[in-house]
């Protein structure tokens, strides 16, 4: 089910590559500052700042695959590890 979804999604990013990555880098970016804001709100300490280092490299390399105009998998795998990343970093912080 997953791969499923997974596979439709890719299927329907590809179609329209351009479109999407203005979509998923505005999405990707609110959800990796709210990371980093959950991050620094709970301290700078050298674990905090570890977390804030990994969500900011998660959003950039995807914003620089589209960027650098790389494959649709490509940009479309680097947005879904950016929002696992931004997502788990955000979880580990409310806590």
């Amino acid at each position: 089910m997953i791969v499923e979804l997974y596979l439709r999604g890719l299927r329907e990013f590809t179609k329209d590559a351009r479109g999407y990555s203005s979509i998923f880098i505005i999405a990707q970016s609110c959800l990796g500052s709210a990371a980093a804001m959950f991050v620094l709100i709970n301290g700078v300490s050298p674990w905090q700042m570890v977390q804030l280092f990994v969500v900011t490299i998660a959003c950039m390399g995807f914003n620089a695959a589209v960027l650098s105009q790389q494959s649709p998998k490509t940009m479309y795998n680097l947005f879904i590890v950016s929002l696992w990343v931004s997502s788990l970093v955000i979880i580990l912080n409310l806590w």
